[in-house]
């Protein structure tokens, strides 16, 4: 499958409706573009329907880099972590973006919607969309979490 690389999947549950939604519209505003897989309401949903899709896209790589948010993250992030080429990875501030990032090579953001703000979540995914995994002694890590699975 072919890499989109200027266009991020997003994908959220009803908790994570209106941060997806102020992230979608702050950051087109910087030239990001969004396939967005829902929800599209405030209305309760059940997380997967909305995490899978976003995560099945970077698995198969049509996607470098995604974002999913759900009221903790927790149920987003192991949601995504179920595919064998996702590293989603929770974050709630920019050091933990930059980390996952730097580090861990993760591939997929997960924001906690009832847990942080619009702004600092604003600047996390920036941080997060903007830093290089730095290889090297991290390369050998990063190669270990799938290594059960292949």
């Amino acid at each position: 499958m072919t890499e989109v690389t200027n266009i991020i999947p997003i994908g959220s549950d009803h908790a994570g409706y209106s941060l997806k939604t102020f992230l979608i519209n702050e950051l087109s505003s910087l030239g990001y573009r969004f396939n967005d897989f829902g929800t599209f309401s405030e209305e309760s949903v059940d997380y997967p329907d909305f995490i899978h899709p976003v995560a099945r896209s970077v698995d198969k790589g049509q996607y470098s880099q995604g974002i999913i948010i759900c009221g903790s993250g927790n149920g987003a992030i192991m949601v995504a972590n179920k595919y064998l080429h996702v590293r989603a990875a929770l974050c709630w501030n920019k050091d933990m973006a930059y980390l996952a990032r730097a580090h861990n090579d993760a591939n997929i953001i997960a924001l906690p919607g009832r847990f942080i703000t619009p702004h600092e979540a604003l600047e996390t995914v920036k941080v997060f969309l903007n830093t290089a995994f730095e290889g090297g002694r991290h390369t050998r890590r990063v190669e270990k979490i799938s290594q059960l699975l292949k």
